[in-house]
């Protein structure tokens, strides 16, 4: 399908630890999570000025806002890689008792629109909708991996569109219809790149390997 629109790039900062990837705005920071040393960090968006700096229980894979919590995807770091829901509060950490297995304990990306929460499956190729109880809605397949989704303007989700070996990444926009649910590319993006977050006017996503987060636009 044509692609319809470009990014602009509008800055690249260095993440507060290598291998930073989930991203989620909430409580006036940008929250992030290193693969590298499984911490949660709170970011100052004017400044840059790391204000927040939590151990995770686990590997960070997603984080999204929802109620008065965010909602961190955590792999326990074994063998078998099980992925775990937990709440975290900003100002207290993470919640001991909220510690919750994914469906197929399997779980990535997690984006919010402000009523349920949005677990992405990539092995599983699907998304699943979930409530603030982690009980499972919708489901909606993919036909391709994804480097994460996010919600952006008009309430639509944008997702970031992967090959098989992530070489090759599309931004578009991604209908949440379970029995039709259809991706509209917008534009090629970095094949670095992974997550989103949109402030309300900019994306911000990780790259990855590169410990930078970077700020951009769609036009």
């Amino acid at each position: 399908m044509q692609q319809t629109a470009r990014i602009e790039e509008l800055q690249r900062r260095p993440a507060p630890a290598a291998r930073c990837q989930p991203l989620a705005l909430f409580d006036g920071l940008l929250w992030t999570g290193s693969w590298e040393s499984n911490r949660i960090y709170g970011i100052d968006p004017a400044t840059w000025a790391v204000v927040a700096d939590v151990a995770a229980p686990g590997t960070p894979y997603g984080i999204a806002p929802l109620g008065e919590a965010l909602h961190v995807v955590v792999s326990d770091g074994g063998e078998a890689d099980d992925r775990y829901l937990y709440r975290f509060l900003p100002r207290q950490g993470f919640v001991d008792d909220s510690k919750t297995p994914c469906p197929q304990m399997t779980g990535s990306h997690l984006a919010s629109d402000g009523k349920r929460l949005y677990l992405g499956q990539m092995h599983e190729r699907r998304i699943l909708a979930l409530d603030d109880a982690y009980a499972v809605g919708e489901t909606y397949p993919l036909s391709t991996r994804s480097g994460g989704f996010g919600f952006g303007p008009g309430g639509k989700l944008y997702f970031i569109a992967a090959d098989d070996d992530f070489d090759h990444l599309t931004l578009g926009t991604f209908a949440l219809d379970p029995d039709a649910p259809e991706f509209t590319p917008l534009a090629a993006i970095d094949a670095g790149f992974r997550s989103l977050a949109f402030d309300g006017s900019a994306w911000y996503t990780a790259n990855r390997e590169a410990g930078e987060i970077v700020t951009f636009t769609v036009h």
